[in-house]
C-alpha cells in the first residue's frame, strides 16, 4: 500500500475528542507501493460488512429520525444536501479493489463495477470501472496528492463563512432561522478587520458580492489543484466527497472515517461562524458553543482545532490514494488475465479449484 506517516490511519477514526487533538499537519511527500490482491474468505468480509452496516446505521439513524418528523438541524443537514450520498448508499460496504470476496460471485457479480472470479468469489472489475470513471480518477489523484504536498495555512480563522453573509440583510440570510451571534453591524466589522485569504473555491464561490474584493486570492474550479491546502476546513469536508464520488474502489471504512471527519469539522466551522448554533446540540450530544474568532482566545482555539483536522484529513487523503493504487493495479491484472489463462491452459499455472492465478489468501 502507499506510505504515508506509517500506516496512514492514526487519527482517522473519529474517537471522540480527536477533533481537539493539536498536531504537526506539515507537508507530506505520498509515495506509491506494491498492491498485491488478496482473498478474503467468507466469514471474515461478512463480519465487515455487519460491522460496516452497524456503523452507518449508528452514524445516520438521527438524521433519518429528524427527517421523519420534518425537523432540521442546520448544521448536520449540510452532510446530506451539500454532499449528494444518500444514508442507505453510506450503509453499502465495499471492500476495495484490491479483494477478491470468496462466496460473493452469486451476490455481488451482476453489482455495477463487479465481477465474478472463479467458481463463488467476486471482485471489482477494473476494466469496467475505469472505463467510465478514469477522468474522476485522475483529477482526484492529482487533486490529492497535490494537497499533501502543500504546505498547509492556518490564519484564515473560518472567515469564510462570516464574508459569506457580509452585509447582508436579515431576509437575505442563507440560514434564516438563526441568528447572528453578535448582530450584523459588528459581523461587518470583523469582516472589514481582518485579512481574507480563502483558498477554496467552493467557499469562495458564496461569498457575497461585496466580500468577493476582500480576498486576497482568486481561486477557481481550473485552479483548485493548485490552491488546495489541507488547513482548510472546507477541503478537509470533502475528502468525504472525493471518497465516495471514487465509488467502490474505496474500502467502505475509509468513507465511513471521512464522513466522521466531515461530520466533525461541520460541527466546528458552524461554531466558528457568525451565526448562533447554540441550540444545536453536536454528535456527541453536547450543545454547540461558539468559538469567537473574532477574539484572541477564539482564534487559538480555532487554530489548534484545524491542525488536528489537518492531520486526520491527510491520514485519509493517504488511504483514498492507497484505493486508487489498488484499482490501478487490478487494472493492470486485468489487463494481463488473457495471457495468464493462455498459459494456464499449457499446464503454466496451477490455481486451486475456484481461485484466481495470483491471488493469495488469508
Amino acid at each position: 500500500m502507499g506510505r504515508f506517516g506509517g500506516d496512514g490511519r492514526t487519527g482517522a477514526t473519529g474517537a471522540p475528542g480527536a477533533p481537539g487533538v493539536p498536531g504537526r499537519a506539515a507537508s507530506r511527500e505520498y509515495t506509491r507501493g506494491v498492491v498485491e490482491p488478496v482473498e478474503l474468505q467468507e466469514p471474515e468480509w461478512r463480519a465487515r460488512e455487519s460491522a460496516h452496516r452497524l456503523r452507518a446505521a449508528t452514524l445516520t439513524d438521527e438524521h433519518l429520525e429528524r427527517r421523519s418528523r420534518h425537523l432540521r438541524h442546520p448544521v448536520e443537514d449540510f452532510l446530506w444536501t451539500y454532499y449528494s450520498v444518500r444514508p442507505a448508499e453510506l450503509g453499502r460496504w465495499h471492500p476495495g479493489a484490491a479483494a477478491v470476496l470468496d462466496g460473493a460471485g452469486d451476490e455481488r457479480g451482476d453489482w455495477r463495477h463487479y465481477r465474478r472470479v472463479g467458481r463463488s468469489g467476486a471482485a471489482i472489475h477494473a476494466g469496467e470501472y475505469f472505463s467510465r470513471r478514469s477522468g474522476t480518477v485522475d483529477y482526484v489523484e492529482r487533486l490529492l496528492r497535490a494537497t499533501l504536498d502543500r504546505t498547509p495555512r492556518y490564519g484564515c480563522f473560518g472567515l469564510h463563512e462570516w464574508a459569506m453573509v457580509y452585509r447582508m440583510t436579515p431576509e437575505q440570510l442563507r440560514h434564516t432561522a438563526l441568528p447572528l451571534r453578535i448582530g450584523h453591524e459588528a459581523t461587518d466589522r470583523v469582516v472589514e478587520s481582518h485579512t481574507i485569504g480563502c483558498t477554496h473555491f467552493d467557499a469562495y464561490r458564496f461569498f457575497t458580492q461585496a466580500a468577493v474584493p476582500l480576498n486576497t486570492l482568486r481561486p477557481t474550479r481550473e485552479t483548485q489543484p493548485e490552491t488546495e491546502q489541507a488547513g482548510c476546513l472546507h477541503a478537509g469536508m470533502d475528502v468525504y466527497k472525493w471518497a465516495t464520488k471514487l465509488g467502490p474502489i474505496v474500502p467502505g471504512e475509509v468513507v465511513l472515517d471521512a464522513f466522521v471527519l466531515a461530520r466533525d469539522i461541520r460541527e466546528v466551522d458552524m461554531r466558528a461562524s457568525p451565526y448562533d448554533v447554540s441550540a444545536y446540540s453536536g454528535a456527541d450530544g453536547r450543545r454547540l458553543a461558539a468559538i469567537p474568532i473574532e477574539t484572541p482566545a477564539g482564534k487559538r482555539d480555532y487554530a489548534r482545532l484545524q491542525r488536528g483536522f489537518a492531520e486526520r484529513g491527510n491520514a485519509l487523503r493517504a488511504r483514498v490514494l492507497d484505493a486508487i493504487d489498488a484499482a490501478r493495479a487490478a487494472l493492470d491484472r486485468e489487463r494481463t488475465r488473457p495471457s495468464a489463462r493462455a498459459a494456464e491452459a499449457h499446464g503454466e499455472l496451477h490455481a486451486p479449484a475456484g481461485r484466481a492465478p495470483g491471488v493469495r489468501t488469508r
